[in-house]
């Protein structure tokens, strides 16, 4: 597997694929980002990457058959291609889904949510004619399988992606592009796999043997450990995506500075849940049509978020805790958000921070733990007032804190919108750049005495 976090990526392949990238003529760019995609996954991949080759040329196929029907009247080829489309995507989608959950995950390609999901996305754009001409098959390819989003995201739109015209590959791209990137790989390298200790051992020590303390700081610890990891891979997406010409995606909004549960998965892995808002809530009939039917709308997308995340019971818990927060935030604390009442709507915005920054958590360690009698006992850590017995081990969250601190606190520090903000507006001044090419070779450090580990989103 290729990892953006590992030596080979980073001295081998990137470099030798951009040399090649910038001295290849510009209309011949795409040839040459075709192939270095190609390489990337069939080295990942392997023979699993036949799946894609197969997929690509059937979806072109049955977009252009939707392009070419979807004009000519009492033609109803548009709709019958789209369907097809669907079911032979999802299908396959499905299909690996239970495919890994019984076991066989070996057997389960790299990144297969993230290209079937842009294959949907491309069928429905061309059956809504958001694309105002067929793409070719050479632009449909490069779309799906770029290699700098296909294995985790973000899901850029067809439209997004200015396929159509010569990508511009300018040096302000290039640095700006290697900003991001290096700051992404601080974030994951530095901080999540650094917390990715303290969580394992927490699973070593036994959740049974955990002091309440212990127990809410390993659910804060998971939960930045997971914004680091994913946020840090969607920061070095985003950055190679420029560094090639493409614009810079914007994936996640600091989703802990949100207000509600709403809101914050509005701004985590935001292009996922744009998908699923106008790919499936949307074309279920949204908001519209009253309570029961958004209700209705809302339980379908959740539940389908908890299956792509996978199909253990703890994913439909996860979820279905999520969608019920919603709904008791859009129709309870609503009416106080529109009240005319001051008092009335700093309560609400006093409990939808407290969703975030309480609630929020909790949901993370149910979606981390998937055996459910584990599940229930660190739960009965974090709440003991609910089982009979004493608190193990008062002190024991001493020492991780005493371990851990630095990189909680630099975690904490980074979902401050200021703190990104500050950097990307000083990005070019010399003790910025100074100080990103030390955490560069910082993080080569690390990589080299430690193993690289993949990215937990590789696993859905």
């Amino acid at each position: 597997m290729v990892l953006f976090n590992s030596i080979e990526f980073l001295f081998r392949f990137i470099p030798v694929f951009l040399v090649l990238y910038y001295v290849t003529p510009a209309r011949f760019r795409d040839w040459t980002l075709l192939a270095g995609s190609a390489v990337f996954y069939v080295v990942g991949t392997g023979y699993l990457s036949l799946v894609l080759l197969a997929l690509i040329p059937l979806n072109w196929l049955l977009g252009r058959a939707i392009y070419q029907s979807r004009n000519v009247r009492n033609s109803a080829l548009h709709n019958h291609a789209f369907v097809a489309a669907v079911l032979l995507d999802a299908g396959t989608l499905v299909a690996f889904k239970i495919l890994g959950a019984a076991g066989y995950s070996a057997y389960v390609p790299l990144g297969i949510s993230f290209f079937i999901f842009k294959m949907i996305a491309y069928q429905a754009d061309l059956l809504q004619q958001r694309m105002d001409e067929m793409p070719s098959l050479l632009h449909t390819a490069l779309y799906f399988s770029v290699f700098t989003q296909v294995t985790q995201g973000p899901i850029m739109r067809y439209e997004d992606g200015n396929f159509e015209n010569t990508r511009r590959v300018d040096l302000k791209g290039v640095t700006d592009g290697l900003f991001f990137f290096i700051l992404g790989l601080s974030m994951k390298v530095l901080l999540a796999d650094r917390l990715a200790i303290l969580w394992n051992d927490l699973v070593k020590i036994g959740y049974e043997s955990l002091s309440t303390p212990l127990a809410w700081l390993g659910a804060y610890a998971y939960s930045l450990r997971l914004y680091m990891d994913f946020w840090g891979y969607s920061l070095m997406a985003s950055g190679l995506g420029m560094m090639i010409g493409f614009k810079f995606v914007i994936n996640f909004l600091h989703p802990y500075s949100g207000r509600g549960i709403a809101d914050f998965y509005r701004r985590w892995h935001s292009s996922l849940g744009a998908w699923f808002r106008d790919y499936l809530y949307i074309p279920l009939g949204g908001s519209r049509g009253g309570a029961l039917k958004t209700i209705r709308n809302l339980l379908i997308v959740w539940a389908a978020t908890g299956f792509w995340h996978g199909v253990t019971p703890n994913f439909m818990i996860w979820s279905g805790v999520l969608v019920c927060m919603i709904i008791w935030e859009k129709y309870a604390l609503g009416p106080l958000k529109k009240s005319g009442t001051a008092f009335l709507r700093a309560v609400d915005a006093v409990l939808e921070r407290l969703h975030v920054l309480v609630l929020i958590p909790i949901t993370w360690v149910i979606f981390a733990v998937t055996d459910l009698s584990q599940l229930r006992l660190y739960m009965e850590r974090m709440f003991p007032f609910f089982v009979q017995g004493r608190n193990v081990n008062p002190a024991d969250y001493i020492k991780y804190l005493t371990m851990y601190w630095p990189f909680l606190l630099c975690s904490v520090l980074f979902c401050l919108p200021v703190t990104y903000r500050l950097l990307v507006r000083y990005r070019r001044s010399l003790p910025v750049v100074i100080a990103v090419t030390g955490l560069f070779w910082v993080c080569v450090y690390f990589i080299l005495i430690t193993k690289s580990n993949a990215f937990m989103y590789f696993n859905f």
